[in-house]
């Protein structure tokens, strides 16, 4: 009896944290906006510098990429790393670097991680929230790829390996 009942604690022991895993990761809903609408969304960040950015200021380039992050999430510091260190190979995508923390916090991931020595980056604050409302953002960093047309190609709702990334749009 003593055995039974230690097997079933084992099993509710392992058996619980795949259960939260499995909600965790449950998939967007199929009418999110960024899958109806393949348009980059309307957005306003508040630069580092106190300038406005929107979707109506990104620059012409073979690809777009909008990355909501937060300054301490550990997934987001290791994107920025990977990001800086395939810069090279990354020059004709444009990047969107949206978080909601503070200004001073934004302009100091920016600062670690030699975004302000990348022409190809910008990182602001989105004061409303419209980013993480219309990818319905759960998890950091959250990227999205677009083609450059402005059209959406894909999205990564846990980050992506850059390797990957460069795979994707070398193959687009």
């Amino acid at each position: 009896m003593k055995k039974i009942i230690s097997l079933f604690f084992v099993a509710m022991l392992f058996g619980a944290p795949q259960q939260v895993t499995a909600q965790d990761n449950a998939p967007v809903r199929p009418d999110a906006p960024y899958l109806t609408n393949k348009n980059i969304p309307e957005f306003n960040l508040l630069l580092t510098d106190s300038s406005n950015f929107s979707q109506k200021n990104i620059p012409k380039s073979k690809y777009t990429i909008i990355i909501y992050f937060s300054p301490d999430c550990g997934h987001c510091q290791h994107e920025a790393t990977e990001v800086v260190k395939y810069m090279d190979s990354l020059k004709h995508v444009f990047m969107i670097w949206a978080g909601s923390r503070s200004i001073p916090e934004l302009k100091a991931f920016g600062e670690k991680y030699g975004f302000n020595a990348c022409p190809n980056i910008v990182y602001g604050q989105d004061q409303h929230y419209s980013i993480p409302s219309y990818y319905q953002v759960k998890y950091t960093p959250f990227v999205a790829v677009y083609d450059s047309k402005k059209q959406f190609i894909r999205a990564y709702e846990m980050g992506v390996e850059v390797p990957e990334l460069l795979k994707l749009i070398g193959n687009h």
